[in-house]
């Protein structure tokens, strides 16, 4: 699935800032890289590429007809948004820690930075 995002990303002009692939749904944290970067068309070609590949190999439909999208205004929300995706698997019980959980990650930060300042309380949810 994520091979699928990130080609997306890459025709569509997008970064993929965080994502955390849970078992019945995704989280994304995406930025625009172009003026003429297009969440929808985005996110409609990554639905499109990674529900074609996900069907051929499991015979059944992947996405769901709608999701749920937000704008962020600023930088220090984005990093807030990406930290909280990324805790996704805790607060879920999935993992422990999120280092142990093989879904979730950031193709702009690296995992130790998008940790960096998370408290314990976060950590255990």
């Amino acid at each position: 699935m994520l091979e699928q995002f990130v080609r997306a990303a890459t025709e569509k002009g997008f970064a993929i800032v965080a994502y955390c692939f849970m078992p019945d749904h995704v989280h994304l944290l995406i930025e625009g890289l172009q003026e003429s970067s297009d969440c929808k068309r985005f996110m409609a070609k990554a639905k499109q590429y990674a529900g074609y590949y996900y069907k051929k190999r499991f015979s059944q439909r992947l996405w769901q007809r709608y999701g749920y999208e937000r704008i962020l205004r600023s930088d220090d929300a984005t990093l807030t948004v990406a930290r909280y995706i990324v805790m996704n698997p805790i607060r879920a019980g999935l993992a422990t820690c999120v280092e142990s959980y093989p879904f979730v990650g950031s193709l702009v930060l690296t995992l130790a930075q998008l940790l960096e300042g998370i408290s314990e309380s976060e950590w255990s949810g």
